[in-house]
């Protein structure tokens, strides 16, 4: 996977309106776990930029849903609820404004796209066809970024494609075990250009990953204890930073 050096991250405080989406969420819990994870961030050396916390906007702190950076260009993405559009133009204005990224439009009024379905191997991109993201917002991906190739792949489960499958790593896909999980990375390696390497965990949801800059962010092992033994095991040169931020927790 061609090396790719991340400078800046972007995010946005929790807003308490968030439990009135997801009820049974521990408000103070996940506000200090958002707040380590922004330290996270600053100690692998990002410059973060953060938004802070609108009670308009119950789902704000999920930004990666409202944009996706890719060599220095910015597309905005169309989410399909109204009521997240307030957050694509915060999330423009900093990009533009105070990062100075050139920022691509999705024109296609017919166009879903959710940054959340958007798969970034460094060589190509993958795009989850789901209830956020159709096939007119794949087209836009494929529009804003031509020099990659751009791949639908159907997602059946209620769930993000980033969700099922992220990035650990140079060109190392890291996955869950269930059924539905091999059925996507079956689509996906069937419809790759490129080969690579799998990762496969025991738990599906410790496979939301993220490989900034060497570092490796997971879950922690009392959150996906089968999992964290493999990744333990598995990626012994990588920075396990979430498994000594989260273990308290």
């Amino acid at each position: 996977m061609p090396t790719t050096r991340y400078t800046h991250a972007v995010v946005n405080r929790l807003p308490r309106s968030l439990t009135d989406r997801q009820p049974t969420l521990d408000y103070d819990r996940a506000k200090r776990q958002h707040e380590n994870y922004v330290q996270a961030l600053r100690n692998i050396g990002l410059d973060v930029i953060e938004m802070p916390a609108d009670e308009d906007t119950p789902w704000c702190a999920f930004v990666d849903d409202t944009a996706f950076v890719c060599n220095g260009t910015a597309i905005i993405t169309k989410p399909a609820e109204p009521e997240r559009a307030k957050e694509v133009e915060a999330i423009r204005a900093v990009l533009k404004k105070e990062i100075g990224l050139p920022i691509v439009e999705v024109s296609d009024k017919s166009a879903k796209l959710h940054g959340s379905d958007i798969l970034f191997t460094g060589r190509e991109f993958f795009i989850g066809i789901t209830k956020w993201t159709n096939e007119s917002g794949a087209c836009a991906v494929a529009s804003a970024f031509p020099e990659y190739p751009c791949t639908p792949i159907k997602v059946t489960e209620n769930k993000h494609l980033k969700t099922i499958v992220s990035m650990a790593g140079p060109d190392l896909m890291c996955v869950g075990s269930s059924d539905s999980t091999k059925n996507v990375l079956k689509r996906l390696e069937r419809e790759a250009t490129y080969s690579y390497q799998i990762l496969t965990l025991p738990e599906d949801e410790a496979a939301n990953v993220m490989y900034i800059n060497g570092t490796l962010l997971h879950r922690s092992a009392k959150e996906i204890p089968l999992s964290f033994n493999v990744l333990m095991e598995k990626i012994t040169d990588f920075t396990l930073q979430f498994s000594r931020i989260f273990s308290d927790l």
